[in-house]
């Protein structure tokens, strides 16, 4: 079976996280907010309706989601199920994530992943640090990670040598600084694939020979207004080729999406993405796509 080297293909099987599993209750999200830097307090029972929206939508596309357990060991961050691992077409590869807060996640999902029998390729060790917002299949031999405050030097170089295998290209880009360390800026906070030639993307953000080198090979750039990147409108996850799920109220890039041909799901998002700062490709680790 060939795992996940993809962001835009048909989505087969993904992994979530509930909020009930998650944020818990009203009063552990009360307690924990600040601690994981939410922009405000999110409304717990807010949060389970959007997600019950968010779910169906993926129901519609996706044969199989897996639920990730709940978990003391984990926070509130656990529920954007993208960042403690990576998928290549072997198999998945356990993270460590660069917000210290996060890094128990991985132990969790190395079990998760073993009581599923989902392989597990290869696993970060020592100061390499990692999240998989950080890490996009550009093509199917292709890989762009991102180096910034979540994805040190050691980590690019163990993930080198682990997708040696599958990869005929490894990009490296250099994050910016912008709002600083304490934010989350990943790779996939200023680019998602929605087909092999389509991205959204938010340029203002993006180092000028990876924008070249997305026109060079051939992908329509999408251009993502800042207020809408403030609103997670470049977090858009592909179902399938142009088919595609993003958070209410991104009128604009919305419409450009439209224009190429795309159709476009949208869920209430504030509880969920908004205010953690992580969209829907966040709240997904693609397993499988076909």
């Amino acid at each position: 079976m060939d795992y996940n080297s993809s962001m835009y293909k048909k989505l087969e099987r993904v992994i979530v996280k509930h909020p009930n599993d998650a944020f818990i209750s009203q009063e552990h999200l009360s307690d924990e907010w600040k601690v994981f830097n939410y922009l405000e307090k999110p409304n717990f029972e807010e949060a389970v309706r959007e997600y019950k929206k968010f779910i169906e939508i993926l129901e519609k596309h996706v044969p199989q989601i897996d639920y990730l357990p709940v978990s003391d060991e984990v926070g509130l961050d656990s529920i954007y199920a993208h960042d403690p691992v990576k998928f290549t077409p072997a198999g998945a590869i356990i993270l460590k994530s660069g917000k210290k807060l996060r890094q128990p996640e991985a132990s969790v999902y190395k079990e998760f992943l073993k009581e599923k029998e989902i392989p597990i390729i290869g696993e970060l060790t020592g100061e390499a640090v990692s999240d998989g917002g950080d890490i996009i299949w550009l093509d199917d031999h292709t890989i762009v990670v991102g180096r910034g405050y979540r994805t040190n030097d050691e980590a690019i170089r163990q993930l080198k040598e682990i997708t040696a295998p599958y990869v005929e290209e490894f990009i490296v880009v250099q994050l910016p600084h912008d709002q600083g360390e304490a934010e989350c800026l990943h790779l996939m906070s200023f680019i998602s694939m929605v087909d092999k030639d389509l991205a959204v993307v938010h340029s203002q953000l993006m180092p000028v020979f990876f924008r070249q080198l997305l026109i060079k090979h051939g992908i329509q750039l999408i251009e993502v207004l800042k207020t809408e990147y403030d609103n997670l409108g470049c977090n858009v996850l592909a179902l399938a080729p142009r088919v595609c799920v993003m958070i209410e109220g991104n009128e604009t890039t919305k419409q450009q999406l439209l224009d190429a041909g795309a159709t476009v799901y949208e869920y209430k998002g504030r509880e969920i993405s908004i205010l953690g700062t992580g969209g829907p490709t966040c709240l997904t680790s693609p397993v499988i796509r076909n």
